[in-house]
């Protein structure tokens, strides 16, 4: 059997691609999306940009880090990286210059182990290895809602 440089295969076994590996985030963004202002989301063309496209963005336009130590924070190689930046670049460049919308989506990550979770009850910053200083239970909230 060969594979051709398509992907096809030749022969009567399917290869199976590669599963991904896990990016590893520091920032979990508290926005969803950015639309143009005045036009309503059903009549926008819909982008999504992946966690990893936006943590490759902050990690090298906002906080200036060359690929080869953004790649290693992220935990992928600089090439992989190089090419989650590229994408990341033209999607924005793309909903920004033709007008469309943004959504950021979750991706293939993992979150880095220091990274505060996110209260499910109000979706506020979790204390590390404690509940929320909300003091209420997600459970009793959901119980309480339902009746």
């Amino acid at each position: 059997m060969f594979i051709t440089a398509g992907g096809k295969t030749v022969g009567r076994e399917c290869i199976v691609p590669r599963p991904t590996q896990l990016r590893q985030v520091s920032l979990r963004p508290s926005i969803k999306c950015f639309k143009p202002i005045g036009i309503p989301m059903p009549e926008l063309e819909i982008l999504s940009l992946q966690l990893d496209e936006l943590e490759a963005i902050r990690l090298t336009d906002r906080e200036g880090l060359y690929q080869e130590e953004a790649a290693t924070r992220m935990g992928v190689s600089r090439v992989t990286f190089g090419r989650i930046l590229r994408e990341a670049h033209e999607k924005v460049a793309e909903a920004l210059l033709e007008g469309k919308a943004l959504v950021i989506g979750e991706g293939p990550v993992r979150f880095a182990p220091g990274l505060r979770g996110v209260c499910a009850v109000h979706g506020g910053p979790r204390r590390r290895g404690r509940a929320c200083r909300c003091g209420r239970a997600p459970d009793s909230v959901r119980q309480a809602g339902t009746t």
